[in-house]
């Protein structure tokens, strides 16, 4: 007996073995040792996932969408995770309503966004019945302007807290039997009212009141200002209130400023997440207006004329001018140009959702395959895409780097 343990031999002979290996065979060695473990940690971290989910009654299934690689982001800086892609106002019947939030699940959203001159009627409610699907598995949010039939519901902000907190809880009840839901997700204030200012903290006090009460879980804001947002944020710190987590905002490639610079800003100050719609402008962008006006377009109907007159002005012709050569990158990234202009907006890190219309089934299901898209936009590709728009806005931070 030597006094040297068996271990310390056997690590002493396979030091000396390895000594006696060509260098390049000890490298492979290492090499497939590594990829080895980093296989078993991947495979341990998934088995963690996996076991963490059935605890929460939940199915990797669930949680992400292998056929059209859906991808999950944070709303803000809350921890509510939405997919990038939600559905907003969709059709006309509710027949097709439920056809589109079908396809739209399967595909992995999980956001669906709704207002109260939206056709929701018993969609979501009818929806969740026949997939059996959990409520906490589907981000639904709705607005508030009008409020319901009273003539007070127009006015978002009213001249004293308890009448506010009254608007809201009516307003939101109503969305919420419309439903035939116990709670929405996320709440936004529609609109700012232009006649009653934001300094008597009412609205951020009814919404306060409405999530405290358990109708709603965070608030935001639509088609709010920067400033009007901040004012918010503001008061609802200064009198321990809850703040907005969220401005719902107008995004495509005509219409960049405010979600490329202004909310950039409030998100890093305070958090402000950035949830847009109308990524084709109202289809401007998809390229059916680029040889007039067809027939039973949404331009050649009945309240639409406003539509129409941009169109055919001279800013319009100039527009169509710019997406035919977008048609051309579209082309060359073998996508049409409406799944261009959505992966474009998804592009952008400050987008948090970006909330699909659509009243067809193929129309949807062609619009979420801009996720496909999304990896071929490299910065030489946007480069030129900014090169053709010519509307990139000034950033005084880029300006400084």
């Amino acid at each position: 007996n030597s006094g040297v343990s068996p271990h310390s031999e056997l690590s002493s002979c396979m030091s000396q073995y390895h000594r006696c290996l060509p260098r390049h065979l000890v490298c492979d060695r290492q090499l497939a040792e590594f990829q080895r473990l980093k296989e078993v940690r991947a495979a341990a971290q998934l088995k963690n996932l996996e076991d963490f989910l059935r605890m929460n009654h939940v199915s990797l299934r669930e949680s992400m969408s292998y056929s059209t690689g859906m991808i999950y982001r944070n709303l803000g800086k809350s921890g509510l995770r939405v997919s990038c892609l939600g559905l907003g106002k969709c059709g006309t019947y509710i027949q097709v309503a439920e056809e589109l939030m079908t396809v739209a699940y399967e595909n992995g959203i999980n956001l669906f966004d709704t207002a109260e001159v939206y056709n929701a009627g018993n969609v979501i409610s009818t929806f969740i019945s026949v997939f059996s699907c959990r409520r906490s598995s589907l981000v639904i949010t709705t607005k508030i302007f009008w409020g319901g039939n009273r003539p007070t519901s127009g006015c978002l902000y009213m001249i004293t807290q308890s009448i506010c907190n009254y608007l809201y809880e009516t307003g939101l009840r109503a969305s919420l039997e419309r439903l035939q839901l116990e709670y929405i997700d996320v709440i936004f204030a529609n609109r700012p009212d232009p006649n009653t200012p934001i300094e008597g903290e009412y609205t951020v006090r009814a919404m306060t009141h409405v999530i405290n009460h358990g109708m709603a879980m965070y608030w935001g804001t639509s088609r709010w200002t920067s400033m009007e947002i901040m004012e918010a944020y503001s008061v609802a710190r200064q009198f321990n209130q809850i703040p907005p987590i969220c401005e719902q905002a107008e995004y495509h490639m005509f219409q960049r400023d405010k979600v490329e610079v202004l909310l950039p800003d409030l998100f890093h100050k305070i958090g402000i997440g950035a949830m847009t719609w109308s990524p084709l402008a109202c289809g401007i962008i998809s390229g059916k207006y680029n040889s007039g006006i067809p027939p039973h377009s949404r331009a050649s109907l009945k309240g639409y004329q406003w539509m129409k007159d941009k169109i055919l002005s001279e800013e319009g012709h100039r527009q169509q001018e710019k997406l035919k050569e977008l048609q051309a990158v579209a082309e060359r990234l073998g996508c049409t140009l409406s799944q261009l202009a959505i992966a474009w907006c998804l592009r952008n890190e400050g987008v948090n959702s970006v909330l699909l219309g659509a009243s067809r089934t193929d129309q949807l299901m062609e619009n979420i395959r801009a996720i496909q898209v999304l990896p071929k936009l490299s910065l030489s590709v946007v480069s030129e895409m900014d090169g053709i728009l010519g509307n990139k806005p000034y950033n005084k931070k880029d300006f400084r780097s």
